[in-house]
Order: structure tokens, then sequence, then C-alpha cells
């Protein structure tokens, strides 16, 4: 009997809580139709998409629902605004970013034009436009705003912001959003612990996939070095062969083994750093064994070319501006040294992502314990500043999700956090010309 009560009971305070939660509804305020800066700004603090409502019949509710879950479920801070042909351009990212007060990716869609700018903690500027020049033939608004999204959360840094709920209500209050909020009063303990497990095997699934990726350009680092190994075409008991040779040559191959043995048995992304360590320092040996062996100086220890380490230690530093980036000293191998001074490109190591071949400083996150490994904690945020990688980097969850060690990439506010109006206006420029100013003119979404 006690426990029949006991059931009624709880079902009586769960249809309690519901309808408490349909009152709030009905009694809650709407979303204006205003289209003011501050309006968009207010209802993106509250939920990643905005729509205006004379903009609603290019992006319905349930196309705005789909997203802001979408955002949500990966715990990124872009916020999209879908306005129409006719609201007014000038200053627009600049002054949402700065209502808004929240550091993240802004991404508007105005009548049949798009365009977007972010702070650079979050993405850097070459990223932001290359993300908005690859989705800007499609025309029509879902496909182009589920494009962006995609792209764009897989890689770019920071968090959601604390402020937003998971109503799904583009600025408004969502029925669903109170009346489960009201069930997890109930039964919050459970609800907590399912969203934890599912953060948990999303965090693993997207470890285990970046871990996959990793392999493979380990594997062919592991692969070149061993080609380099047999190039030497050393033998202990060669003529002219002396201790510190064989010495050397002992060394490289102890490298070789234990590079591959560390590689099989990886099981997380920061586990990659060792492996590159000990390429790094088994080429090393191998560029003192060629020195002792045509006679010649001993190298001095530096650290492997930045634009491929398998062209194996540098030999200098020289000046390199990446597109779109500030100049900044590299250590280079002899060759590579040899372009830059003759006005060419050096030989870059490229890598697969899901928009096509990258460097590697422009492709995921997981490249953060590939890069350390080469270069060391102290030598790779200044090799890395202004790119995908190192912004990626400098976010405060990367420690938690890659390691740490590497450096210090700088503080400030990061994607998510609240900075007012602190923030670099360099980034949000008028529209047209990527990241900075759009195309040109003023305009928005104009020519790359």
């Amino acid at each position: 009997m006690k426990v029949a009560l006991s059931t009624r009971g709880f079902a009586g305070l769960l249809l309690a809580l519901a309808l408490a939660a349909l009152t709030l509804v009905a009694g809650a305020p709407r979303a204006s139709a205003d289209t003011s800066v501050s309006t968009i700004a207010a209802a993106l603090r509250e939920s990643p998409v905005y729509v205006d409502p004379a903009a609603s019949a290019d992006f319905s509710q349930a196309d705005a629902h789909a997203l802001e879950k979408k955002i949500e479920d990966a715990d990124r801070p872009v916020f999209v605004a879908v306005l129409p042909a006719g609201y007014p351009t000038e200053n627009l990212f600049t002054d949402l970013r700065t209502a808004t007060g929240v550091t993240g990716l802004y991404a508007i869609r105005l009548g049949d034009r798009f365009d977007a700018r972010a702070d650079s903690s979050v993405l850097p500027t070459a990223a932001v436009r290359n993300l908005v020049t690859s989705v800007q033939g499609e025309n029509d608004a879902t496909a182009q705003l589920d494009a962006f999204t995609d792209r764009a959360v897989a890689n770019m840094g920071g968090s959601a912001p604390a402020g937003w709920d998971s109503s799904g209500s583009g600025g408004g209050v969502s029925t669903t959003g109170l009346v489960t909020a009201g069930v997890l009063v109930a039964v919050g303990g459970a609800g907590a612990y399912t969203l934890v497990r599912r953060n948990r095997r999303r965090h693993a699934d997207e470890q285990r996939a970046a871990l996959e990726r990793l392999r493979v350009v380990v594997d062919e680092d592991i692969t070149a070095y061993g080609e380099e190994l047999d190039r030497l075409d050393f033998h202990p008991g060669e003529p002219g062969a002396d201790d510190a040779m064989r010495g050397d040559y002992e060394h490289a191959l102890d490298a070789y083994e234990k590079a591959k043995s560390a590689m099989a048995d990886a099981t997380r992304p920061e586990d990659v750093r060792p492996v590159t360590e000990t390429l790094e320092d088994g080429r090393f040996a191998l560029a003192r064994l060629e020195a002792r062996r045509a006679r010649e100086p001993l190298p001095e220890r530096r650290p492997p070319c930045f634009f491929d380490p398998r062209h194996g230690p540098s030999v200098a530093d020289a000046t390199w501006t990446p597109p779109g980036g500030a100049a900044r000293e590299v250590p280079v191998c002899a060759a590579d040294r040899t372009r830059l001074a003759d006005g060419r490109d050096p030989v870059v190591r490229q890598v697969d992502t899901d928009y096509g071949r990258r460097p590697y400083w422009e492709a995921g996150p997981a490249y953060g314990p590939w890069a350390g490994g080469y270069f060391g904690g102290g030598l790779l945020p200044g090799l890395l500043v202004g790119t995908m990688l190192g912004s990626l980097m400098a976010t405060p969850t990367y420690a938690s999700d890659y390691g740490s060690g590497y450096g210090d990439f700088g503080g400030g506010y990061e994607g998510g956090d609240v900075s007012g109006a602190d923030f670099d206006t360099g980034s949000f420029g008028d529209f047209g010309g990527g990241g900075g100013s759009f195309g040109g003119g003023g305009d928005f979404g104009g020519g790359f």
C-alpha cells in the first residue's frame, strides 16, 4: 500500500511540474519581431540560431531547431543569424560581436548571401575565409548553413557559452525545453548521468577517429625513417667504421624499433607524441652517423624542418609568412632554405582532412601531439601562431583532450568566454574580404 501511494505521489509530482512548465510557457514573452542588433544579440546569448521573422520563409523553425541541436551537441561557440536581404550591413559583424559579448564564430545568412567572422582564439582568419568559400556555391539556406556548421565545428576551438539552454527556440521560449527542465528536476540524477555518459562516449569516439587518422601519418613517418636507414647502408664491420659510428647506428636502430612499438601500443592521440620524439631523436643520430662517415663536422642539435619533419634536422632558421598570417622564424632544411631564398614555396607536409589535403598546421587538433613530439614544448607557440592548429592548442579544453606540455600558447578569452567589448575588431571587419574585410568595398559576401 505504501509503495502504491509513493508511486502515485511521484506521478503527481511529475504532472505538477509539467503543468507548471506549460503555465510558464503560456505566460512567457515571445521573441520580438524587432530586428535590432541588440535583439539579435540577446537571442544569440540564449540559443545559437536566430531567424528574423522576415527571413522565416528561407529558413524554417524546424530547420533552426535542427541546426541549434547540431551546434549544441558539438559544444562549440557557433552563432548563426538568418536575416532578410535588406538588413543594413555596415559594421554588422563588429556591432553584433560587441552586443553579444561572447567569443566565438559568427555566421550570417543575409538574403541569398553568406559571410562569417570569428575571434582568432576560436578560428584563424584564413580558416574562416576557407570555410566561407567552401559553401558559397550553396544557394539553399539550409544546405549552406548545415555544411558550414559541420565543417566549422570540426576545425574550431572553444566550448558553447554557459548561457545557452537546450530549448532550440532561436531566441524564444520552448515548451519542450521547459517541460524537459521540469522532468529533470524530478529525475535529475538519472538525466545527468545519461548526459555524462553520452558526452564521454562521444569524446571517446572522437579520440578513436583522431588516432586512426594520425596513425596513417605516423606510419608514413616511420616508413620514411626506415628508408633513410636503408639508404645509409651502414655496416658495423665496414672499413673505417669506429665505435662512435656504431653507437650512432645502434641508437638509430633502437629508435626505429621503439617508435614502431610505441605506435602499435597507442590508444589516444596524445600517445603519438613519444613516437615522434623518438623519430626526431633517431634522425639526429643518423645525421651524426652520416657526418662521421663523411669526415665532416658533427651537426648542431636542431629541431627538424618545420615544413616536413621527414626532411631531417634543420640547418638554419628562415623567415616564412603563411597565407593571411604574420611572418615568423621557422627551422628549415637546406632544400627548403634554398626554395624560400629563391622566392619559391617550400615542400610542405600535407595530410588528409575532411576537406582534402591540407598542411598539417591547418588540420585537426590531434596533430598537436604529433607536432609537439618533433618540435618540443617551448618552440611550438612561435611556429604555430595564427594557424588553425596553434589556435586550437591555445584553448582551455585542449590539454584535457590531447595532452599538455606544448609551451605557452597564450591566454585571453577563449571560445564561449564572455569578453564583452574586449576583442580584436580586426577579425570582425566590414562585409566583403574574408575574416578581416570580405571582398572589397564593404560589401557583404564579396569576392575572394
